[in-house]
């Protein structure tokens, strides 16, 4: 009796360390963001959304993602916990809403990890032909595990080097390619420069107004992960001031590289063959004729599928432990480790990631399929949660008597500023519903989101003491 009592103090006073600088939370919220997403799927939207369509949906995704960071650094400096926007979620819009977006993200992310384990096993046949995949994912299981399970400074660490190697090969590749349109490098194959032929050669929008509607789903799901700033606020030193310094910074470079990218390579490669077959970046590479390129780029590659890998499963642990705390989810997953990790909820994830990952293998045509369609979705959502969130949390603060001089941050042009990203994450699903081939995954996600809200309904509010978090002192 007295062991087990000692047991739990000991627990009560191991805490999540606020060991996080404001260079770990920028290069955290980049390793979301730069992905897969830029590195293989900025080829199919230029192919579809022709070279000017694909940059026009990027900068209306990237303004869509200041809409809602801009939103959550004000909800994340007010109240920097580690359930961020799922706890901002169940103080002001309600608990039932709360514990849908909590699990409905925790989901999202799970899945994303297992899949990202699959395609870095993939990606290291290039060089080890004979080796199975599931080697390589095993390999990558306990790599991330073990990051994920060290000190919190440890592990933002990681996450700063592996997110500068992906910064540092966009700024290479963006600056060989102005040199490639403009005839400084000349390619491979003598061609004259290419200047901007291929950007306005063949119009503006080749396949339409309406292709470039239809890739934008596309192109704002390569944006989601920025939302992990707040995630990492409960672990943030002087989150007042770290907090704001990464909004300004993350949507400064993200957009900077993530449109000059696209305009490099909508202006060097022709929107007909972007995508088709390998990476557009590859693509560039070859045409220039520079040396191992496919290897140099499947190495960044893999380092951007690990580093999506590595923040998302942050993302979702601290989630997870979150939830457990208030219990909307079990009890038994907030202890934390000696070094302030919550290695159990860490535990929990990562097998959910691999059951994710099998059924990609024994059930592609019916579970996972479900699992893709609500991590397509979830992305969205969220960001329309956070937006209403943070409306309600200025409507509340204001009615309470709050002066907004006292706000340490604060998203301007209230209450436009979350009423337009709430209109514009809401335009999204009129897209996917007048796409034939993406309405199933509406059908899926709304679904999921129907069962975790009868699910909340049904066993939570029969308990007693579940409530919204108390909102937390800075």
């Amino acid at each position: 009796m007295n062991e087990n009592s000692d047991r739990s103090t000991h627990q009560k006073g191991i805490q999540l360390t606020r060991a996080l600088k404001s260079r770990h939370i920028f290069m955290l919220s980049l390793g979301g963001v730069i992905g897969t997403g830029l590195f293989m799927g900025s080829g199919v939207t230029i192919n579809q959304g022709g070279p000017v369509g694909a940059i026009l949906a990027y900068l209306v995704a990237g303004f869509l993602m200041y809409l809602v960071m801009v939103c959550l650094g004000e909800l994340s400096v007010q109240m920097p916990v580690s359930g961020s926007f799922q706890t901002h979620a169940t103080k002001y819009i309600g608990p039932a809403t709360g514990f849908m977006i909590g699990w409905v993200y925790w989901m999202s992310w799970a899945t994303t990890v297992g899949l990202e384990f699959t395609a870095a096993g993939m990606l290291m046949t290039r060089w080890f032909p004979t080796v199975p995949i599931w080697y390589w994912s095993a390999l990558f299981v306990v790599v991330l595990f073990g990051i994920n399970a060290m000190a919190t400074r440890a592990f933002g660490e990681a996450e700063y080097w592996f997110s500068g190697i992906k910064v540092a090969a966009i700024l290479g590749f963006i600056v060989v390619g102005v040199l490639v349109i403009f005839g400084v490098m000349p390619l491979s194959s003598g061609a004259p420069a290419p200047m901007a032929t291929n950007l306005i050669g063949d119009s503006l929008f080749p396949n339409g107004l309406s292709a470039v509607f239809a890739v934008m789903m596309t192109v704002v799901y390569a944006f989601q992960g920025c939302e992990i700033m707040g995630v990492a606020a409960g672990e943030t030193d002087q989150p007042e001031k770290s907090i704001p310094r990464a909004v300004r910074n993350v949507v400064f470079r993200v957009l900077i590289f993530y449109v000059l990218a696209i305009i490099v390579l909508s202006a060097i490669v022709p929107w007909q063959q972007a995508g088709l077959m390998e990476s557009p970046f590859v693509q560039v590479f070859d045409m220039v004729g520079i040396p191992y390129a496919a290897d140099l780029m499947n190495f960044v590659i893999l380092t951007a599928i690990l580093s999506v890998g590595n923040s998302g499963l942050y993302a979702s642990t601290r989630i997870l432990w979150a939830m457990s705390k208030t219990g909307m989810a079990p009890k038994s997953l907030s202890p934390l480790s000696k070094r302030g990790v919550p290695l159990r909820a860490l535990s929990i994830t990562l097998c959910f990631a691999l059951v994710s990952l099998m059924t990609s293998f024994v059930a592609a045509d019916t579970l996972f399929m479900v699992l893709m369609a609500v991590s397509g979705m979830s992305g969205t959502v969220t960001w329309i949660v956070i937006a209403l969130a943070q409306y309600k949390f200025r409507k509340a603060y204001l009615r309470d008597g709050g002066k907004l001089s006292d706000l340490k941050y604060r998203a301007p042009w209230f209450p436009v500023l979350p009423l337009m990203c709430i209109t514009l994450c809401c335009s999204l699903f009129v897209f996917l519903a007048l796409d034939e081939t993406q309405r199933p995954s509406l059908y899926w996600g709304f679904g999921f989101i129907a069962l975790c809200y009868g699910a909340y309904f049904l066993i939570h509010r029969k308990r007693q003491g579940v409530l919204a978090p108390s909102l937390p002192t800075v």
